[in-house]
């Protein structure tokens, strides 16, 4: 759906997009990460064309005519507070042209979006959940094959986060291609399939979730010790089959980092057994995107 060659962006001496590649799919949810001002949006700009690129290509679509419908929620949409929802998706409907029934394509969007009865009120009067979701009705509403969405839960309560995720799924299900941009990585790792994060102006890492925390994360052994005494802490600081162990005294949890979970399971209970070591559990954990993130670009998150 979008390929993305050696694509170069600079403001003045200050050089935002190094070299950029890209690739997403047919029906793709693709997080895409990385630092504040790091460029993605930037790239998101370009790719609606907003913004020009200094160099490079972007080829849009499955057969790379470039001839496809794209759907854009900024990370604070402007909207005219007058109006209600209905009215605005109206003014939406007359900006982009849109040559069907008009009345019929906002009734659905807003009921796609829970806005059937919100969109009756003057958008002054909206939560911030309410504005991201009537900012969703406008970015699908001339049915765009590929959806890009910059922060579109940030500030929002959980309550209001699941209502936005649920829709972005719902969206995903009809064949809709997303690129989900949030700092938010636990929506990412519940809904997207493939993740490109940021880094110097170009992408360090693309690929599946499951192929990134398998190649840059580490898999997790963690035990729950039994009334452990500071011998026992000694031991559990130089478990020898890890690469790096957490000791939590307070709460006697110990993380152990380990390159093959089957196998460091197997250390971990043969290691207990010989040491006498008494415990209330013990399990493997996957490593989360937001480790493999913070491995990959060398900080946290600003």
């Amino acid at each position: 759906m979008l390929v993305i060659n050696d694509l170069h962006k600079s403001y003045k001496k200050f050089k935002v997009l190094n070299g950029l590649y890209m690739k997403i799919n047919k029906g793709d949810v693709y997080g895409f990460l990385g630092r504040n001002g790091c460029g993605k949006t930037t790239t998101m700009s370009i790719i609606c064309n907003i913004i020009p690129k200094d160099s490079g290509e972007i080829i849009l679509g499955e057969d790379g005519t470039n001839n496809i419908k794209i759907g854009y929620l900024p990370e604070t949409p402007s909207m005219f507070p007058y109006m209600n929802g209905y009215e605005y998706l109206g003014y939406i409907a007359h900006c982009s042209g849109f040559d069907g029934d008009v009345n019929k394509r906002v009734a659905a969007c807003l009921a796609i979006t829970g806005m059937t009865e919100g969109g009756k009120r003057r958008i002054k009067g909206y939560s911030r959940g309410m504005a991201q979701r009537l900012g969703i009705a406008a970015a699908i509403f001339n049915k765009p094959q590929l959806l890009i969405l910059d922060e579109p839960t940030s500030a929002l309560d959980p309550e209001g986060r699941a209502e936005v995720m649920n829709i972005i799924r719902n969206l995903s299900d009809t064949g809709c291609t997303i690129i989900l941009c949030t700092h938010i990585l636990g929506d990412v790792e519940r809904i997207a399939n493939r993740v490109g994060i940021m880094r110097d102006g170009h992408l360090a890492v693309e690929g599946s979730i499951d192929d990134i925390l398998a190649s840059y994360g580490m898999e997790n052994v963690e035990i729950s010790l039994t009334e452990p005494d500071a011998n026992t802490y000694d031991l559990m600081r130089n478990l020898p089959f890890a690469e790096k162990v957490e000791v939590n005294e307070k709460t006697g949890l110990v993380i152990a980092d380990v390159k093959d979970g089957r196998t460091g399971m197997t250390e971990a209970m043969h290691f207990l057994s010989d040491n006498n070591i008494a415990v209330s559990g013990v399990k493997l954990a996957r490593p989360t995107l937001e480790q493999v993130y913070l491995s990959i670009v060398g900080g946290h998150w600003q």
